[in-house]
C-alpha cells in the first residue's frame, strides 16, 4: 500500500517536472527567438523594406540632429520615405548636410517643423539629398529666405504638398517660384507668412489650380483682389482664412463657387455678411465644417439658408460672437443641424 502511494506521489512530481519544463522552455525560445529576430532585422539589409523601417520619427526628441545622422547610417533605413523632425531639439544645418553622403533616393517626405535653427543651407542640403519629396514642411522658421524655396524647386519637382506656415521672411518671390514650378500642388499653408501680397498670392491660385487644402490663417495683408481668384481653385476642400480683415462679401461670393469645399474658416472675417454667406450655403453643399465665430454681419438669415441646404452635412458650426444671431441652445441647435457634434471651434 505504501509503495503503492510511493509511485503516485513519483508519478505526480515526474508530471509537474514536465508540465513546468515544457512552459519554461516555450518561454525560453519565445525570448530567444525574438531576440534572434531582432538580430537579423538589424543586420540584413534585404529586410530594409519591411514598413517599420521606412519612417524615422524622431519628433521632440532630444539630440534628434546626432540621432537622425546614427540611424540613417545603418542599413535598414536605405529605403526610409519619411523623415519626421517636427519640434526634434538640436537640429542644425551640419546635420542636414550630412544627409548628401547618404542614400535617401526614396524619400518622399521631412518635416522639418519649429527645427529653428535650420537655414537656406540645411534646406539645400535636404533638397539634393533627397530629390524625390512629394511632402516639406518647414512651419515656424524665421531663418529660411526665398533663397531656400529657390533650392526646393530647383532640386525637387514633385512636391504636392508645402507647409510653409511661419515662415516670416519669405516674399511674393517664393510664391512666383511656386507657381511656376508646382503646378499640380495639392497642399499649401501659408499661415502667417506676413510679407506676402495679393500679387503672390495670385500667381499661385491661377497656375496651382489643383490645390484642395489651403491655409491663409492670420494673413491680414490679402484683399480681394486675391480671394476673388480662389474660384479658380475646382478641387478645393478646405480653406482657412481666419482673421481675413479685407475679405468682404464680393471675395466670399467668388469663393463660393468652389462647390466641392467641405471644410471653411471666415473666423474674424468681420466684413462679410448674410449674402456671400448664404450663397455658401446655396452652393457648397458638401460642407461640414463652418466657423462664422465673431461676425457680425450675419444673422439668422444665414443660419436658416445653412439649415435647409447643409443641414444633412455640418457637423461643426461656430457661431459664437455673431451677436446678431438668436441665442441658441445645444438642443435648440441640433433641431436645425441633427449631425452637429461640435459647437465652438475658437475660445
Amino acid at each position: 500500500m505504501r509503495k503503492r502511494q510511493m509511485m503516485k506521489k513519483k508519478q505526480r512530481t515526474w508530471k509537474w517536472i514536465k508540465k513546468t519544463m515544457r512552459k519554461l522552455i516555450k518561454k525560453v525560445m519565445k525570448e530567444v527567438v525574438k531576440k534572434c529576430l531582432i538580430a537579423f532585422l538589424c543586420l540584413s539589409p534585404s529586410i530594409s523594406y519591411l514598413s517599420v523601417w521606412l519612417v524615422l520619427d524622431l519628433r521632440e526628441m532630444n539630440n534628434a540632429g546626432d540621432r537622425m545622422i546614427a540611424a540613417l547610417s545603418l542599413l535598414r533605413y536605405q529605403n526610409v520615405e519619411e523623415i519626421n523632425l517636427e519640434f526634434g531639439q538640436d537640429i542644425e544645418d551640419k546635420h542636414l548636410m550630412s544627409l548628401k553622403c547618404m542614400p535617401l533616393q526614396r524619400a518622399e517626405c521631412i518635416n522639418l517643423n519649429a527645427c529653428q535653427k535650420v537655414t537656406d543651407s540645411g534646406v539645400e542640403a535636404v533638397t539634393v539629398a533627397c530629390p524625390k519629396l512629394k511632402s516639406f514642411s518647414i512651419y515656424w522658421n524665421g531663418r529660411v529666405t526665398d533663397l531656400g524655396v529657390e533650392y526646393l524647386v530647383k532640386n525637387c519637382n514633385q512636391i504636392v504638398s508645402l507647409n510653409l506656415s511661419g515662415c516670416k521672411n519669405l516674399t511674393d518671390q517664393s510664391l512666383n517660384l511656386i507657381a511656376n514650378y508646382y503646378k499640380g500642388l495639392k497642399h499649401l499653408n501659408l499661415t502667417r507668412c506676413v510679407k506676402l501680397t495679393d500679387n503672390g498670392l495670385t500667381l499661385i491660385l491661377k497656375s496651382c489650380e489643383s490645390i484642395e487644402y489651403l491655409n491663409l490663417y492670420a494673413d491680414s495683408s490679402f484683399t480681394d483682389k486675391s480671394y476673388k481668384e480662389i474660384s479658380h481653385l475646382t478641387e478645393l476642400k478646405v480653406l482657412d482664412l481666419c482673421g481675413a480683415q479685407n475679405l468682404s462679401d464680393e471675395g466670399l461670393l467668388s469663393i463660393a463657387k468652389c462647390k466641392k469645399l467641405v471644410s471653411l474658416n471666415l473666423t474674424w472675417c468681420v466684413h462679410v455678411t448674410d449674402v456671400a454667406v448664404k450663397a455658401v450655403a446655396q452652393n457648397c453643399l458638401s460642407l461640414e465644417f463652418l466657423s462664422l465665430f465673431g461676425i457680425t454681419g450675419v444673422t439668422d438669415t444665414s443660419l436658416e439658408t445653412l439649415s435647409k441646404f447643409s443641414s444633412q452635412n455640418l457637423t461643426t458650426l461656430d457661431v459664437n460672437g455673431c451677436i446678431n444671431i438668436k441665442k441658441r441652445s445645444k438642443v435648440e441647435l441640433l433641431q436645425l443641424f441633427p449631425k452637429l457634434a461640435c459647437f465652438k471651434v475658437h475660445s
